[in-house]
């Protein structure tokens, strides 16, 4: 038997010999082992349609043709000739790039133009462009009195704030 510090906690532990090892298995208090029955999940009541409609779900989700390209690990690969180059003193050689399938290019502003159309089209909007309308411009005089208002409120501000209390110094 044995205590020892783990993760700021100390525990007991049992020192055991296997084959030429020194082995710690680590013992538990009550209060750490929780029992079975607080683990298993509370019981739940489905309908045979439910439980239909599961087996469903996983008879068409299940297959048992995987195919062989699927299963090949190609960095390993990659890396296993890096080595094996490496270790015979020659450059590795680099692994051909994949081209990527060709499939059709989306323009996709093109696209989402079309999708808007249709959407005006369908709460019965006409397909025209919406209406701009120009803002009024400032006088020289409006902006001025703009100004001279912002100006008084963060004087206004200055002045209703505290200046800090000054700290009392000690003398030696």
């Amino acid at each position: 038997m044995a205590k020892f510090a783990w993760h700021g906690r100390e525990r007991l532990g049992l020192l055991r010999i296997k084959d030429n090892a020194i082995i710690l298995h680590a013992m538990r208090w009550p209060d750490e082992i929780r029992s079975p029955q607080s683990l298993a999940p509370a019981p739940v009541e489905l309908t045979e349609d439910e439980i239909g409609k599961a087996l469903a779900l996983m008879d068409a989700l299940a297959t048992d043709d995987i195919p062989k390209d699927v299963a090949v690990d190609r960095y390993t690969e990659a890396i296993s000739d890096l080595i094996t180059a490496k270790q015979k003193g020659k450059e590795p050689s680099h692994a051909a790039e994949e081209e990527a399938p060709a499939g059709a290019v989306v323009d996709l502003m093109a696209a989402l133009q079309e999708s808007v159309q249709k959407a005006k089209a369908s709460r019965g909007e006409s397909g025209e462009g919406a209406t701009v309308h120009e803002l009024p411009k400032k006088t020289v005089a409006e902006k001025a009195a703009a100004k001279k208002t912002a100006a008084k409120k963060t004087t206004a501000k200055k002045a209703n704030r505290k200046s800090p209390a000054k700290k009392p110094q000690r003398s030696a």
